[in-house]
């Protein structure tokens, strides 16, 4: 029994050209998605410090000196800024790196600025009325080594937050005198005032 061979005809240069160069276009496409892709995965399964500075390289996320990360989602309006004397009114979201939410505001929510963790004020101290910013406020800008409640210890939060208004404390106490005056018998000294014994 004979076998013949059948003669196959030459490659053209063009399609073996070709060839070569999708090889090579394949090669350098799988090289940094295995770069681009793992450093996202190693990012948010890893460290606090090394999910920070995967993030902090994302577009549109800023960083202050204090390493408190934030993004705006949403411009303000005007360029007032509250202060530490100031009582925001917010809505606001807060959840673990995981997802996982443990507070959110179910109506605008009255937070005086001073009077919440240091990333936090931090934060609304960079917001105008009306603004929605994220926020990644690193352990030491949040509850550190203790934790709080269903926060764990060492926890990095994510809040993302509304700046709906805010005023001036002393504004919102003079506000709150006036309807414990018009309560309470309407004039200063009378029994419903500050300080008044009541007898």
């Amino acid at each position: 029994m004979s076998v013949t061979a059948v003669p196959l005809q030459p490659t053209r240069r063009s399609y073996v050209v070709l060839l070569w160069l999708g090889i090579v276009i394949a090669i350098a496409i799988a090289v940094w998605l295995a770069f681009h892709g793992t450093s996202a995965a190693r990012a948010k399964v890893g460290s606090n410090e090394q999910f920070l500075a995967w993030n902090a390289k994302q577009p549109g996320v800023k960083t202050t000196a204090d390493g408190l990360e934030y993004k705006v989602l949403t411009p303000g309006k005007g360029d007032d800024h509250p202060t530490d004397q100031d009582i925001s009114l917010i809505n606001y979201s807060g959840s673990l790196r995981d997802g996982t939410v443990f507070d959110a505001s179910k109506q605008p929510t009255p937070l005086p600025v001073a009077g919440s963790i240091k990333g936090f004020s931090e934060g609304l101290k960079l917001m105008t009325k009306g603004a929605k910013y994220r926020f990644w406020i690193k352990p030491d800008l949040g509850y550190g080594a203790q934790g709080t409640g269903p926060i764990p210890p060492d926890s990095l939060l994510v809040f993302d937050v509304e700046l709906v208004d805010f005023l001036p404390q002393s504004v919102i106490q003079q506000q709150m005198q006036m309807q414990q005056m018009m309560q309470g018998g309407g004039a200063p000294g009378g029994a419903g005032a500050p300080g008044a014994s009541g007898q």
